[in-house]
């Protein structure tokens, strides 16, 4: 399941179902699979460091471009209420496996969190969404955070959201680039598990997932509803994500630079090629 968000798509917070706070593309574009007799692993862009905010006000402009709506999910997911986080404070996991709200660390510029839902309908039960997008001031501090959510999810794999909700049975796969199915994400983290939930029952699939992209970590989330299975509840997230990541590409990526023995792309000169016709 780790590449499923990430390859057959459009390229949580204490406070909602997503633990810390996670569109098709404007065209419904599908992103094409890599050929293999190619590469294993597609040349996507690199993010720019010096394309990346560096304040919290940049950061917060930013987030708001990137970060999901209702309709970068399935066809009738709707706001849910509250529909977003305070952006002064972040979802903190502590050693009970209990989260809790607190301010913004020292290396976080800006975090949002929304929340939605898919109405009961069919017979079948309420799902809740979320997605999230965070900017650290470096890449580095962006990979600690997705470091220290897999050390979590091993010591806590059963969470609490807030009174009366719950995750349990949680099980971690971290994926580098190429790794895993993982095609598209500089880092992916994929947690499975169920959900639990005083007011909505359960029981219920519950998956979440979360990647890197330089200082950004962004992650989306589902918490099924009854008569709803797994494959079910990917088809109505399976979008968000990737197009968080598309759209941080176009905002700050850039091509990535040629390795050393790549041929050279077509229509250039080497530097040596063109020292020697001078």
């Amino acid at each position: 399941m780790c590449g499923v968000l990430l390859t057959g798509c459009t390229g949580g917070d204490g406070d909602g179902d997503g633990k810390r706070d996670g569109q098709a593309s404007p065209g419904g574009a599908v992103v094409a699979a890599p050929d293999p007799a190619v590469s294993p692993v597609p040349a996507v862009k690199e993010a720019d460091p010096g394309q990346q905010p560096r304040t919290p006000a940049q950061a917060r402009a930013l987030i708001a471009k990137l970060i999901a709506g209702p309709g970068d999910f399935t066809a009738g997911v709707r706001k849910a209420t509250p529909y977003e986080s305070d952006p002064g404070t972040w979802s903190v996991l502590r050693r009970n496996c209990v989260w809790n709200r607190e301010r913004l660390p020292r290396d976080v510029l800006a975090t949002l969190t929304r929340h939605f839902e898919l109405p009961p309908a069919a017979g079948k039960g309420r799902v809740r969404l979320s997605a999230t997008v965070t900017f650290h001031r470096t890449g580095a501090e962006a990979a600690w955070e997705q470091a220290r959510m897999v050390e979590e999810a091993l010591h806590c794999d059963e969470q609490v959201l807030r009174q009366g909700e719950r995750l349990t049975k949680l099980m971690p796969q971290p994926a580098r680039l190429g790794e895993a199915a993982n095609l598209y994400s500089e880092d992916s983290l994929m947690e499975s598990g169920e959900c639990v939930s005083d007011e909505h029952g359960g029981p219920y699939p519950y998956t979440w997932q979360q990647v890197t992209y330089g200082s950004m970590v962004a992650s989306a989330s589902v918490c099924g509803g009854r008569g709803y299975d797994i494959s079910q509840l990917m088809k109505i997230v399976v979008n968000a994500l990737p197009t968080m990541q598309i759209r941080a590409r176009e905002e700050f990526g850039r091509e990535p630079e040629a390795k050393a023995g790549s041929p050279a792309p077509t229509g250039t000169v080497s530097p040596s090629a063109a020292k020697e016709g001078e």
